[in-house]
């Protein structure tokens, strides 16, 4: 049980129209033991938040799109003082998460449940997202002495409280967004800051199996060109 590990821990679950990974994975999620389960929509239109209040679990619907809104809206909300943020389309295998709970309770301020490191790998990456997902983590580690396998998945656990005092929950923070027409998500940034506040962070290997239902959200385009600008932002703004 998670409970036995950690003081008190929250599952984040951000989702848009997720019902086929939500059916197939929330029932057990369920079971875990986590102190609370919280689940943040986007404005499904399949049925995800009405299944997910059949189990019992606790939703919120937000009010701005975007999965960055999910967070920084639903954030106070969380009880925790641990936090889980798992996406339940498949990427984000349920049976890592005695292993990676277990790893921040040992101290740390954020565990990183690693697709690229050894021997984890993705079964989801394609050639551009592969080189993606490869290229800005080098960039973080030369630009902000990062240390990563994988600076940019959603599948961690850390503090609860590092969301504010990191700033992640100030719109200052994600300006490039806004030149790029797009809404990013807080992943890189958290990265970023935890490198130059030198914090306690360190990775597992979990494999990454491909998803489930639902289709991709990402904006490969805008969303690449958002981080490249927040990548070199960083090294001047936020100390």
């Amino acid at each position: 049980m998670l409970r036995s590990l950690i003081p008190s821990v929250t599952l984040f679950l951000p989702v848009l129209n997720e019902i086929d990974g939500l059916r197939a994975m929330l029932p057990d999620l369920c079971s875990k033991g986590f102190d609370q389960i919280l689940l943040v929509d986007g404005g499904s239109r399949d049925g995800s938040v009405e299944f997910a209040r059949t189990q019992g679990v606790e939703t919120y619907v937000q009010h701005r799109k975007g999965i960055r809104h999910a967070y920084i809206e639903a954030w106070p909300k969380i009880r925790g003082e641990f936090v889980v943020t798992f996406s339940p389309d498949g990427n984000c295998p349920a049976e890592a998460l005695h292993d990676l709970v277990g790893a921040v309770a040992s101290g740390r301020d954020m565990v990183i449940a690693s697709r690229y490191l050894p021997p984890a790998r993705s079964e989801d990456d394609d050639l551009l997202t592969g080189f993606g997902n490869w290229m800005f983590t080098t960039l973080i580690n030369l630009c902000h002495g990062g240390r990563y396998t994988d600076a940019m998945g959603i599948y961690r656990a850390y503090r609860t409280s590092l969301f504010g005092q990191l700033d992640l929950d100030k719109e200052s923070s994600y300006a490039p967004e806004t030149i790029c027409g797009t809404v990013i998500g807080i992943e890189p940034l958290l990265s970023i800051r935890c490198a130059k506040k030198r914090l306690n962070v360190s990775e597992i290997p979990v494999s990454e199996p491909a998803r489930m239902g639902g289709t991709r959200k990402l904006q490969m385009f805008r969303w690449g060109a958002a981080y490249l600008l927040q990548v070199f932002r960083e090294m001047y703004y936020w100390r």
